[in-house]
């Protein structure tokens, strides 16, 4: 038995807090009655509707993508670009878990499993998301403790919890910064880099927990094995 909420949130078709909201809206049915309770456990068994369609019980799906630039992390884009789903074959209604910009590569996961992807986006579960970037400019110490010390973007207060200088070019005045964060914010490493006063040229997810794409080619993807799926729900477990 598991909460109506998770359930409807875990098919892909809403959030966990638009699920409840169409729960007190009286707009989802367990076998035929309008459920408008929080909380309310239903089994594998129970006909869930939603605004009177039946909520289709589909396979669990797990993809690790590396991302290529060039590609809009969404399921869907007006403008005709190519997106993420685009590059998975497969017919279940999957989606990212988070988001990378347009012009960043590396690590996306890719789901139709709503607690999943909430438990490897949620900040509390201090999940390392770590990037590497290239930015314009020699970032120093004093720089470098700013990031890890706590900055405020968007009216809000993020910190780096680890950077660490991997490459220098003096010739080109750029280098190579690995940065850890734990939460996801839109565009939060570039803005994070901006208000120390550096550019990002270049960025790539490297690793996202235990995932890093390996031998994974630009664009390349391959399912998780179960035992990886697990670790990702220990993690909420264990906090």
């Amino acid at each position: 038995m598991e909460r109506l909420q998770k359930v409807i949130a875990a098919s892909g078709i809403a959030s966990r807090r638009k699920s409840e909201e169409l729960i007190k809206e009286g707009k989802v049915l367990v076998n035929g009655k309008v459920v408008d309770i929080l909380g309310t456990k239903v089994s594998p068994k129970d006909i869930i509707e939603i605004d009177g369609k039946i909520l289709e019980k589909e396979q669990k799906e797990y993809y690790l993508l590396n991302k290529p630039r060039g590609v809009i992390t969404s399921t869907s884009d007006d403008k005709g670009r190519k997106t993420v789903i685009d590059l998975i074959n497969t017919n279940s209604r999957i989606y990212p878990v988070g988001r990378l910009d347009y012009d960043t590569t590396g690590v996306l996961l890719l789901t139709n499993d709503g607690e999943f992807s909430n438990i490897l986006t949620h900040p509390a579960n201090n999940i390392d998301k770590v990037y590497l970037a290239k930015i314009e400019g020699i970032i120093k110490k004093e720089q470098i403790d700013m990031l890890k010390n706590g900055i405020k973007i968007d009216n809000a207060k993020v910190k780096a919890s680890h950077v660490k200088l991997k490459k220098v070019n003096q010739t080109n005045n750029t280098c190579m910064v690995e940065i850890t964060i734990h939460e996801g914010k839109n565009h939060q490493v570039k803005k994070m880099f901006e208000a120390v006063g550096f550019h990002v040229e270049k960025l790539t997810r490297k690793r996202i927990g235990n995932f890093q794409v390996n031998d994974l080619k630009s664009g390349e993807y391959r399912k998780l094995t179960p035992k990886e799926v697990q670790i990702v729900y220990s993690y909420k477990k264990s906090k």
